[in-house]
Formats: structure tokens, sequence, C-alpha cells
């Protein structure tokens, strides 16, 4: 109500009547009559919208119809009643949730304590601390790590947001007293201010609310912010570019000099990580009077700035930070850019520049109207704004509603959470990566914070118990999938929930921040969190820097000519309008997007057969009938003008040559057999069955080692067992299994071991199932294959019908198939499971391993190694294993015999994560390999793969190749290190080079 116009008024910008509100009519109504306090109160539990004016006040006047009070208590009674006791249950439940994550914060930050720190960040399977130089390299996801306690610095704010002051005061000592930050050693520019800059400026200002609310931290003497100074003058010497682009690294002792520097070499960086400097370089200036920072860091923006597409508006990717030349192209609103439109919004709310205000408005236009595509956020070329880039999303975008929310367009950020959650639910996390059609694309996923973030500001901004319930299914899957007994652990794959030995920084800078005010009432907070604005890494920077600092002029160069002022508004944006304060008005913008992810597209219909045996009709060989292996088929593929290319991995490249085909009708017939294998090579893409496990379940494994398999199209579908097919392993005789078994005995009622190669796939099934086998594993025979690095593999069945076949058949890949034969020459006697997800080891099996086994820890005289209860990473040697199988060196030291070394190393390679991706961009666009499907799609006319079991095929159609001479996109995984990098580029170039010698024959106009 407001006090001088005695009229109900629109709720404030929080979207819903504020306790301010209540407030104000309480104290009006006391006034006239004490007794109506309670109704008051009442009215608080209620959802509002806009009322009229109230019965008997006047304009401007004190005097209220006492005869209207009873009609107004009677409606806020009826309307409430039964509000007041689903309130009350949701704030216990609240409650409850709430405590829930400060356990878990607990259990995570405690573990990094105990078992990791000074080490940067914790290693939660082996229960270990990773310390960089020491760990297997994982590119440039270590660029992070400085041996400057990483995770502590990150995690300061965080204790004093949840509460925790008197660990709080604790950690800030130890970080005054024991980190360092002039390590020789090269670090990310970008990974370095938000994380550790971030956090030292973000623990000063809760270091110096601490101290100056209540009687502890008395001794703080602004040490973090003089940490946080050092650090920003070894930052800067990065920042020595014609551009005023930073480079990506920088050495913390040497800065760029080299040698000794070990960088300053590298031409380009991200458009984020040149981009996400402003908060926290402009907050180190205001705090510290020192200009320096922000001056380069708006210089920067401004240069990135100058530096867009002027018709698109649009940024891409990757930029040379010399030339201020696109290097990619691409523009999207995730990795590689997501934080510098993130920036470009909080730079105005922190530093009140209005330039910043008008920058992100003209960019944000652009956004809408190419990228957007409700509810997808898809890539687009920035020159050709209206062609897609890409046809998968990255999981990073996922912090992209809760900017939208702060902009205060809500239903878009509506719509793109709704698609997100649609995504968790059906996967338990937001993979890497995932499709148009929401299948996987990159099925790692670290434990990010960005769906977690956005949850919270679409909750703070609606009100909506909804996204109450979205971050309870985060913390219920974090508990089931991501808990392990040291900590949370990322997940490898989020289709077999497989772990990688990581727990990012991040994860408690920013998860249990968001999930915790998600929560949190506001007597929870020590402080009002309105008065701080959150960085890209969650860190806590007082508003009030604003003031703190004298205003530089606007740049002279810099014009906003194509701008139209009218199209924005200079104030809060009116959130009656953008959001009416209705509870069904979101699960409205919801509904439409509820099964967006679970529903299918109609197949395509196959086109009708052409063929017969009938007088004057011409038979053609039909895409669904053809066998790579049927020297008839590769007769009639040649007279049609098709030829074949044989690629390493087994696969089979199909290209139509029009003009070499034997006459025009088998041009037409070549034509319609290619595009029959499109239909036919869609349609196995949509019945794509999701991978499989294979989990090691005898001792010393115990379930630890989860190995991903690729499923059949053939024989019984794991899925529907509950229990999964369990046995010991054997090996076929002969190996590859295409003739009669001959070893009957060794594998009756076990599961059968078969390489591939020389037969169909269907056709090793039927042998071994013959021969008694319960399940069957085919291992690839193409050396040094992995599932890390190749896309899944599915068996397809032989174009008969596969009826027969009732066991369970899974493929690996030649790394992993390696460990199951390794395990097997080391122990003999090898029992796995079959499942379509990893199960749950046997608890009481553990325990009995934990009573029996003498746990020493890496003692150097030691026969055996700990094993850690969740170390998938190391495999336990028995406690009865011989002397004679290892040999000593000249201090005595117990070293493991060859075999063991080699298995435990294979297992190390597949299972320690060294093929990880970067936190949020790329810094080294050296990594950005072309994807190989994506770039043989594009360099060739009209092609396809097609394997030689008749796993599936893919030819491409002229309108994939449309337009992308020029706009070949480059991407890689996430998720490779550098070794992996270079053996995968070269393997890549040696498969491309027949394919290259073909292409070059082809006319521009063939298809």
């Amino acid at each position: 109500l407001d006090s001088v116009t005695k009229r109900w008024r629109p709720p404030g910008s929080g979207g819903g009547l504020g306790v301010g509100d209540i407030t104000v009519v309480a104290g009006v109504w006391e006034r006239v009559n004490g007794t109506l306090t309670s109704a008051v109160f009442l009215l608080s539990a209620c959802d509002w919208m806009s009322a009229g004016p109230m019965s008997g006040v006047e304009s401007g006047g004190e005097r209220f119809s006492p005869s209207a009070l009873p009609r107004w208590l009677l409606l806020f009674a009826v309307s409430c009643l039964g509000l007041r006791m689903v309130a009350a249950m949701g704030k216990e439940e609240k409650r409850q949730l709430r405590d829930q994550v400060l356990e878990m914060f607990d259990h995570a930050y405690q573990n990094y304590m105990k078992h990791a720190y000074p080490a940067d960040e914790l290693m939660p399977l082996t229960c270990r601390g990773r310390v960089r130089g020491l760990e297997p390299s994982r590119g440039d996801v270590d660029d992070a790590l400085g041996k400057f306690s990483l995770t502590l610095i990150d995690t300061l704010d965080t204790l004093a947001l949840l509460n925790q002051v008197e660990e709080f005061e604790v950690a800030v000592k130890k970080v005054i007293n024991d980190v360092h930050l002039d390590n020789d050693i090269v670090v990310s520019v970008f990974e370095t201010n938000i994380r550790v800059l971030g956090g030292l400026l973000g623990g000063h200002s809760m270091a110096t609310l601490v101290k100056e609310q209540s009687e502890q931290m008395q001794w703080y003497n602004d040490d973090l912010l003089l940490m946080a100074k050092e650090l920003g003058y070894r930052l800067l010497p990065a920042f020595n570019t014609t551009s005023g682009l930073p480079y990506p690294r920088v050495n913390l002792k040497h800065g760029l000099r080299r040698p000794q520097a070990r960088t300053g070499t590298e031409t380009d960086t991200c458009t984020a990580c040149a981009g996400t400097l402003i908060l926290e370089f402009a907050a180190l200036s205001r705090l510290t009077g020192d200009p320096v920072f922000e001056q380069h860091a708006r210089k920067a923006l401004d240069f990135l700035w100058e530096r867009r597409q002027r018709n698109s508006n649009l940024v891409g990717t990757t930029i040379n930070i010399h030339t201020g030349d696109w290097v990619r192209r691409d523009s999207g609103v995730g990795a590689g850019i997501d934080s510098y439109y993130e920036y470009l919004f909080k730079a105005y709310i922190l530093l009140g520049d209005d330039g910043y205000l008008q920058r992100f408005n003209t960019h944000y236009a652009a956004i809408m109207k190419y990228i957007s595509q409700p509810p997808l956020l898809l890539d687009v070329h920035i020159h050709k704004p209206l062609l897609n880039a890409r046809t998968w999303m990255d999981a990073l975008l996922a912090f992209f509603p809760g900017l939208q929310v702060l902009k205060g367009d809500i239903r878009p950020a509506i719509e793109t959470h709704e698609m997100l959650y649609q995504v968790t639910k059906k996967h338990n996390f937001l993979p890497e990566a995932f499709t148009t059609d929401f299948r996987v694309h990159w099925a790692q996923h670290p434990l990010r914070p960005e769906f977690a973030e956005s949850t919270y500001f679409l909750y703070k901004a609606t009100g909506d118990k909804y996204y109450l319930e979205v971050g309870k299914t985060i913390i219920e899957n974090l508990n089931k999938y991501a808990r392990v007994p040291c900590g949370f652990a990322a997940m490898k794959d989020v289709r077999t929930g497989s772990h990688e030995d990581r727990m990012d920084s991040f994860f408690l800078a920013e998860m249990f921040k968001y999930l915790y005010l998600l929560f949190a009432e506001k007597e929870d907070v020590l402080f009002d969190i309105e008065d701080y604005i959150f960085t890209t890494e969650a860190h806590l920077l007082p508003l009030w820097l604003s003031t703190n600092f004298t205003k530089k002029p606007k740049n002279e160069t810099t014009t906003y000519s194509d701008l139209d002022d009218s199209n924005f508004d200079w104030s809060c944006p009116n959130t009656q309008v953008l959001f009416p304060n209705d509870p069904s008005y979101a699960n409205s913008i919801r509904e439409p997007f509820k099964n967006v992810v679970d529903k299918t597209c109609p197949k395509a219909n196959m086109r009708q057969e052409v063929g017969g045996d009938g007088p004057g009709v011409r038979s053609h060989l039909r895409a669904r009938d053809f066998m790579a292996n049927n020297p008839e088929h590769l007769d009639l593929l040649k007279k049609m003008g098709v030829s074949l290319i044989h690629l390493k991995d087994g696969r089979v490249q199909l290209v139509q040559h029009a003009n070499q085909a034997a006459s025009a009708h088998d041009a037409e017939d070549g034509l319609r057999f290619m595009q029959e294998m499109i239909e036919l090579s869609s349609q196995q893409q949509k019945e794509q069955l999701p991978p499989r496990a294979v989990q090691i379940i005898s001792p010393p494994f115990l379930g630890r080692v989860v190995l991903t398999a690729g499923p059949a199209q053939f024989g019984t579908e794991l899925s529907k067992i509950t229990t999964g097919v369990q046995g010991f392993v054997a090996k076929c005789e002969p190996y590859n299994g295409c003739s009669e078994v001959t070893n009957h005995e060794s594998i009756k009622g076990k599961i059968a071991l078969m390489q591939r190669g020389h037969c169909m796939f269907a056709e090793k099934a039927r042998n071994a199932q013959r021969a008694g086998a319960i399940g069957g594993i085919v291992i690839d025979d193409n050396e040094g294959s992995s599932s890390d690095t190749a896309p899944l593999f599915q068996m397809a069945g032989d174009g008969k019908n596969t009826d027969d076949v009732t066991i369970s058949m899974l493929f690996l890949f030649n790394k992993e198939g390696n460990i199951i034969l390794d395990a097997m020459q080391e122990y003999q006697e090898v029992e796995v499971l079959l499942s379509d997800k990893a199960k749950d080891r046997d608890p009481g099996m553990e325990e009995s391993e934990r009573n029996s086994e003498v746990l020493q820890s890496r003692e150097p005289s030691s026969a055996t190694y700990e094993c850690q209860r969740e170390a998938a990473l190391n495999i336990k040697i028995p406690s009865g294993w011989k002397a004679d199988e290892s040999v000593n060196d000249n201090g005595g030291q117990s070293i493991m015999s060859d075999a063991k070394m080699q298995l435990r190393n294979e297992i190390l390679d597949i299972l320690s994560g060294s093929d990880q991706n970067p936190r949020k961009t790329p810094t080294d666009t050296s990594s950005d390999t072309v994807d190989g499907k994506d770039k043989d799609m594009q360099r060739t006319g009209c092609q396809g793969t097609f394997e030689d079991e008749q796993e599936s095929s893919a030819p491409c159609s002229d309108q994939e190749n449309e337009e992308t001479d020029n706009e070949v996109e480059q991407e890689s995984s996430p998720n490779i290190s550098q070794e992996t990098e270079a053996r995968t580029i070269d393997s890549l170039l040696s498969d491309w080079k027949e394919e290259i010698d073909a292409f070059e024959m082809m006319d521009k106009d063939e298809l």
C-alpha cells in the first residue's frame, strides 16, 4: 500500500510483495486498528495480484471505512486458510534442504582440507591432492593450477556466506601464512583472475564485513587485499600487446620474459578470456586506489567492442591478440564467449557506466535475433548469422537464463531453463555438450554450477516453488551419483555413471553458494546479499564500489550511432509487465516444453522400393541390403559411380562421382542409393542406443573399474535385465569368433571375448551362443582405439533376421579391451558385469575387503600399496602376492612386475581423467582441432561412412555443403590431453590422406 496514495501498488522488482511492502501495510493498518496485524500477516502468505484502491480509502487521505474491514478480513482468511499450512510445510522442507546443503559442503571442504591441502585441488577417488607436475598432464585445464592452494582461496567467501565464520577466519589465516604467489609456473590469466584474484577480493570483502559487524577478526589488516594487489601486478605483463588484449598465459614469477617464462608465444585467445576481467580488475583498482588495473581491463573490453561484426553485432569465439582478426567466427553464448556478455552487463551494475549497458543491449538484441531459437541457443556465423555453425550446445550456456533474469527478460529465461531441466532429468546431469535432439555429444560433467545459478535467479525473480523442486533434484543427483567417501567426483560419462578423479575448485566456490541461497531465509545470511554482485566465479564484490572512484570520461572513439536508445529501459524493468505476479504465469510458459526432450520426431518414410522380378522393371541395389564385403555389391557400386574409401578404424566412406557411372541410368541408381543411405543412416541414428557398461567385479577390482561399451542392435537388451549379465570371461578359439568355437568347455557358462574383424558381429554372437556363452564382448582390433577419443560404436546386425541371437553383446574399444585381457593374464579368473549402467558395489564385499587388507599408504618398503575405497585409479595387489613376483632396486624398494605395472598404467589411462576439458573457455586455440566427422562432411561433395560390419552409414546431401567452404568449424572434445591430442591429430591426418587424394579429383558441382 502506497503510504501517500493509499492505493495498492504493483509488487517491486523482486517479482512479488516483499518484506518492505508488508511492513508498510502493517504500519498503516496498525494506526487504524491494531487488531488487524494478524490479517496483514495472513496476506503475506498469499500470492497477490495487483489490486485496486481499498474501499473507503481516498487518495491523499488517512480515512478507512470501518465497515470494509471485516470483508477484507474474511477475504484474507478464506483465501489464505489452506495456504498457511502448505507454506509452513514448505518452509520446514526448505530448512531441511538448506541443512543438507551445509552438510554436503562440509563433506567436500573438510575432505579437501584433510586429504589435499595445500594442493590446488582434491582428487576425490584417490583421496589425495592434485599437484601440478606430479600428476599426468591434463592439458589446458591444468593452467588453472598455480601451486597457490586454489580451492581454499576459491572457497573463502563461500565459508562466510554459509555462516561458518570461525572456519572462515582459520582459512584466511592459512591463505595469508601459507600461500605464495611468486611460483615459477605458467598459469591461465583468465582462470587465475576469476578464481584466485576474485577469491582474494571476495575473501577481503567478507573479512572486512566480519571485522566491522562482530568482535571477530579484529586482527585483519587488509592482508588479502595486499595479496590481490601483488597478484594483479603479476598478471599485468600479459597485457603487453598493441591491441590491449592479454596473452592467454603468464608466468607468475617471470611474466613473459623468454626463455624463463616458457610462454608468451601465443597469438590467439578466446573472447571470454580477454573480456572477463573488468569486475575483478576494477574492484582491485577501486579498493587499492591504483587505476592501472581497471585501465587495462577497460582497454581490452573496448578493443573487443570495436572488433564486433558491425552488421550482426556479434563477436567470434577466438581472436588474434595482435591483429584483432577473428580466428573462429562462430558465435554463441556458451564456451569461449559466455562471461564476456555477463561482464558487460555486470560492469554496468557494479561501476555505473552507461556505456557498458549500451554495449550489452546491442549484443543482447543480436543474440535474441540470431542465436536464440527458443528453447535452444545455437551458435551462428558472425558474418552470416542466419547460418547455424553447429547442431549442438555446450553446458556453459546454462548460465544465460540467469543473466536474462538480471536483464529482466523472463520468458525466454524460463523456456531455456526448462529445456535444460528436462535434459538434466534425462541424464541426471547436464552433459558437457548435447545435440539439438538432446542426445549426448560430450558425456562428461565436471560438476558445473551454471544450471544451479540460473535456478537460483529464476526462483528469486518469480518466487515460484517449482524452482525449489529443481534445486532439490540437483541436490539428490549430487548425493546419489557424484558423492564419494572423499568428496564429490566429476562424472566421466553421464550415461554410465563412471567417475573422474577431480573435484574442481568452482564446485565449492559456486555450487554451494547458489544452492544455499536457494533454500536459505534472509535471516540465515549474515549480510544483505543485495549489497553485492556475483562475479562469474560467484565471488562477492560490494556495490558501493561504483562510488569509490573518479569516473573516467567516455572513450571518444566509441560511438553508438547505430543504437536506438528508445528500445531500452534505463531503469529496472517493470516486473508487472515482464512477469505478472501470477503463479500460473511461469507454468504456462514452461508447459509447452515439458516433454521437449522425450518427444520423438516421426520417422521419415523410406523411399518406395524400386526393383522386382517382373519384366521391364530395372532392379537396383538397395541401401538396406548393401554388404561392404559382398563382391557383387561392390561391382554394382562401381557401376553406379560410387567409390569406397576404407578407413583405419574399419569404416568405409561412400563417395559418388556421377561422371564415373556406366550410364545415365546407373548414375540415377547411384543417386537413389545414396539418398536411401541418407535415410537409412538417419533412421539408425534415431534408433541409436545409449552406451553400456562393463564392470570388473572380481578381486582386487571389486567394481571400481567401469569400462564404457558400445551396445548391439541384436540380442537381449541389457536395459531389460535388472541384474545385468554377470560371469567370468574367456577368450574364444578362434579369437575372431568367425567359425565354430573349438574351446566349448572353456566358454560354456561364461562371457566370450572375441576380436573384431573377418565377419559380421551377429555371426560372432551366434557362434559364441552355440558354444554355451551367456554373453559376448567384441574387442576392437584397431590398435590404440579408445572410447575417450572415438564416438560411440554400435554393433548392427547382418541384414538378416537376428531374433535367434538371445545373448547380450557389447563392444569395447582396443584400449578398454586390453584392460580385461591384461587382468586375465595377471589374475586368470576375471569376473565382469554387463549392464546398462554401472551398478553399486556390494557393501558387504567392500567391508570384508577392508577388514582383511593391511593398508600401507605408499610406504617405500611395502610390497602392497593402498587402495582407497573409491580409488578407481589404482589396482590393489593382494596380500598374498609373492616376493618373487617383484624385483628390488638397489635401495631395496619393492617394484611391481611388468605385467602389473602395465595393467595399472592402462587403467590409469582409462580412468584418471587425463582427457579433461577447460573450466570455462579454451585459452589455447591450438587445441581447437577439427572434429574428424564434421570436417569430412564439410570438405566433400556427397560422402558417407559405412561400417563394414553394418554398423551405420552417413552420406551427406548437397545442403550440408551449402556455404561451408570458408566456414569450417574448428572444435574438439574438451577432454583431450596434449599427448593424446598430438596422437589424435596425426591419426586423423593419416586417415584423411586417402580421402583428400580422391576428393581433389572431384568437381565442385559433382555429388
